[in-house]
């Protein structure tokens, strides 16, 4: 056995290890390092779960890159985009497209009895991929199948449905605004479903129905649609994949990633990674803080120890070595607690929902938690290297002590 270790557990079993003034400061310490890995496993799981729920939200809801007809001042009047088999197969070849789906926009007034709100039809067909957007239903069913007939139904909000007190399987209108001096035109629909992503500019705006209104209103052939929703397979690709796109396309076409369609939205996503690292700097410090004193301490109620070490021939790198396994010890008991409480409040959070937020303000209804093991990992790791690193310089009043005085301590 390493004699280092051997002196280290020896200490930490025997009786007299935790004197009256040693006690509380190592418990505190230990608590602070458990307190601090816990404020930190919080910190992670809740910023990169609501990052990532916000970002499967506004991806599933219009695709990591949107091909639309280029438009230097992008208006909800879109011009057609030819549905060319040669365009098909450009993305259909790419390895790392997963699906294409075709989309169009049409800005209308939905109206019910006395009631009316401004909306935008999004208008899709049997290309769409509803399992992305079937966990945002809330009552009654998607529109599939659209490869038949017109369909007339329509998917609203639950937050239109209340303004305007529309239920499953009412009649609606909604009219949609031609140039001067042509009348609106008025289309009526019925309502299959009610949604809810919690993503108000989403959830205030949109209705979604079937593309052929979309293409009979601006009287587009079945062959033209107003752009396509792109999914690849790892999103860090989409930007890449997005510029090879603008090469390979029409020169009319362009190709923007979700970051451009929404970039204030993504700018504001950025800060979580800004302020957990600042969380995970002033946690640590705090840890190497508390596990510093608790080590001092240590050594000096071991004075004598120390002296009778070096008197027997220990090395002061030695000696050094057996307060750090304790030092080790402490943090070690401190990770267990800390990842214990904290784990257990991620997983708490993720099964019942216990924390709820403002929609308005944070785009989901409650706290999203994301526990990943490998970042769990490398933050114990990573906690437990940078204190024993910071340990070293503390440890270094052991060689000041003289083994004569040190015996004679009391």
């Amino acid at each position: 056995m390493n004699f280092e270790f051997f002196i280290a557990n020896r200490i930490l079993k025997s009786k007299t290890a935790t004197r009256k003034i040693s006690r509380p400061v190592i418990r505190i310490s230990i608590w602070a390092i458990a307190l601090g890995i816990i404020i930190m496993i919080l910190a992670i799981a809740t910023g990169t779960g609501l990052r990532k729920e916000i970002r499967n939200k506004v991806i599933g809801f219009g695709g990591h890159i949107q091909i639309l007809n280029y438009q230097p001042n992008p208006t909800l009047e879109q011009t057609p985009v030819g549905k060319s088999d040669s365009l098909y197969m450009v993305l259909k070849n790419d390895p790392r497209i997963s699906h294409i789906q075709a989309f169009g926009k049409k800005a209308g007034i939905l109206k019910k009895d006395d009631l009316f709100e401004g909306t935008v039809l999004k208008g899709v067909d049997s290309s769409f991929d509803w399992n992305r957007f079937a966990p945002y239903l809330k009552e009654g069913h998607l529109l599939h199948p659209l490869d038949t007939t017109r369909n007339d139904s329509l998917l609203i909000s639950t937050a239109l449905a209340k303004k305007l007190a529309i239920g499953l399987n009412e009649k609606v209108s909604i009219y949609f605004v031609r140039e001067a001096p042509k009348p609106p035109l008025l289309r009526y629909f019925y309502v299959a479903g009610l949604y809810q992503t919690d993503f108000e500019e989403i959830d205030n705006t949109f209705v979604v129905g079937d593309l052929r209104h979309i293409q009979r209103l601006n009287k587009w052939s079945n062959s033209e649609t107003g752009g396509f929703e792109v999914f690849v397979k790892d999103e860090s690709e989409a930007p890449e994949i997005a510029s090879n796109l603008r090469v390979m396309l029409p020169f009319e076409l362009d190709a923007l990633t979700s970051r451009q369609l929404n970039e204030q939205l993504f700018q504001w996503l950025d800060l979580f990674d800004i302020n957990i690292a600042i969380i995970l700097i002033i946690m640590i410090i705090v840890a190497i803080i508390n596990i510093s004193i608790a080590l001092l301490i240590l050594i000096l109620e071991r004075t004598q120890l120390i002296g009778i070490l070096k008197a027997l021939g220990s090395s002061n790198v030695s000696i050094r070595r057996i307060f750090l396994w304790n030092a080790f010890y402490l943090i070690l008991r401190g990770l267990f607690w800390g990842n214990l409480i904290g784990i257990g409040a991620c997983l708490l959070q993720q099964e019942f929902g216990l924390v709820k937020l403002d929609p308005a303000t944070y785009y989901v209804s409650e706290v999203s938690v994301n526990l990943d093991w490998l970042n769990l990992l490398f933050l114990n790791l990573g906690t437990v290297l940078v204190c024993l690193v910071c340990l070293i310089l503390p440890s270094y009043l052991i060689s000041r002590i003289s083994p004569v005085k040190a015996i004679r301590f009391d």
